[in-house]
């Protein structure tokens, strides 16, 4: 029976952290093992945590995602090997959802769909790439064309252990950015597969980072450029200065939007453009380095979860008792047991679904308002009613 290694690569926030290996923790699964490549403070924060004694802890020696990842990958035990950003929370059927993806031997790859802040609309769906990393939607039963692939979403994918030492990991070149695209590339131009699992689902947060505010707003574009450059050289160099001209405009064309929505200055506009010239100079002269993947070293495959968890326990109320429901939430998760609630009130805002940092999920919104986004603005419900529909949606795929 297959088993799965889940590496989870964080630098600078251990908060976040700590909340992704707690969902972890919850998913219901007993075939998956923990590795986090993390710096001292995130290995800090997971030594802390009660599952911590079952957690293969790897120190993040430099700023690098493909180097990190490839540090868990040299550790894993699995037979497929699957990555989650720190800021991220899989739901908890992910793992049995992303083994069961690989039921076809031709498969050698998966992903699947990213939930946005609000835990409801989709941030990244079902898509292709082509050789410039320009990508696209891709309707459901639609192909990718010719020179396009699936898209590897890096904070919900995994891969099959046998692909990664033959296609030889992540090209450390990529620091940050089209790390998980030239990964995709070059295992189509190997023959493997890549299937995108709809039930497989992860919630992202966008976490404030070294390159983003927590409104999304970038504090640097280097790296793009960077990136862009160096994937560019390898995977079409012939449409290089087009592609990089190309980049450069939707740069700018992104920076105006947020210009005008007052979210950044002239000065900062200016600064970021200067930036993303920067790393595009850089990534014109960076190394391309593709290492052997090792194999796993001789450990043994230490599972998360020794049982299933228990089921979920389900409560719902009005807002004015969420302290209430949370304060019996926050005991549940202290036992073990996972927990989620509803809380609704009597108005039509819009829904929306998070884990918490105390470990439970939580769906919060307005009796009459939408939790589908496509649905009606406002909607006529009983309390009732309402929360027996939502509770038969929780975690539908």
């Amino acid at each position: 029976m297959a088993r799965l290694s889940v590496v989870v690569v964080s630098a600078g926030r251990p908060r976040a952290l700590a909340r992704c290996l707690t969902a972890l923790s919850q998913l219901r699964s007993t075939r998956f093992e923990v590795i986090v490549v993390a710096d001292a403070d995130g290995l800090a924060v997971s030594c802390t945590l009660p599952m911590s004694d079952r957690l293969t802890l790897v120190p993040q020696e430099v700023e690098n995602i493909s180097a990190a990842r490839n540090a868990g990958i040299a550790v894993a035990a699995g037979d497929v090997v699957a990555f989650i950003d720190d800021d991220a929370v899989p739901e908890p059927d992910w793992a049995e959802a992303l083994l069961r993806g690989f039921d076809r031997p031709e498969v050698g790859a998966v992903t699947g769909p990213v939930l946005g802040r609000n835990g409801i609309s989709l941030q990244w769906g079902r898509m292709v790439v082509d050789r410039q990393g320009r990508d696209r939607w891709l309707e459901a039963q639609a192909s990718p064309v010719h020179g396009e692939v699936l898209k590897l979403h890096g904070t919900n994918m995994a891969v099959r252990r046998t692909c990664l030492t033959l296609t030889g990991g992540f090209d450390t070149g990529f620091k940050f950015y089209l790390d998980e695209t030239d990964l995709a590339l070059r295992l189509a131009a190997a023959g493997a597969q890549t299937r995108y699992l709809p039930a497989a689902r992860v919630h992202h947060g966008f976490a404030a980072s070294a390159r983003r505010r927590a409104d999304r707003v970038p504090l640097s574009l280097h790296d793009i450029g960077a990136s862009s450059a160096l994937f560019l050289r390898k995977h079409a160099p012939d449409a290089q200065e087009t592609a990089l001209d190309l980049l450069i405009a939707d740069q700018r064309a992104r920076l105006l939007r947020m210009a005008r929505a007052r979210r950044i200055g002239p000065a900062e506009m200016r600064s970021l453009m200067e930036s993303l010239a920067a790393g595009i100079a850089e990534g014109r002269d960076r190394r391309s380095d593709v290492p052997t993947c090792p194999l796993a070293e001789p450990h043994a495959f230490v599972p998360l979860n020794i049982e299933l968890p228990p089921e979920m326990i389900r409560r719902d109320g009005w807002l004015h008792r969420a302290r209430m429901l949370r304060d019996q939430a926050a005991v549940d998760v202290a036992a073990g047991r996972p927990s989620a609630l509803i809380l609704l009130e009597p108005t039509p805002r819009k829904h929306r679904v998070e884990f918490t940092e105390g470990g439970w999920w939580e769906q919060r919104g307005g009796l009459f308002g939408p939790s589908d986004r496509a649905g009606a603005r406002v909607q006529f419900w009983c309390y009732r009613s309402r929360v027996a529909a939502e509770w038969a949606g929780f975690f539908a795929a």
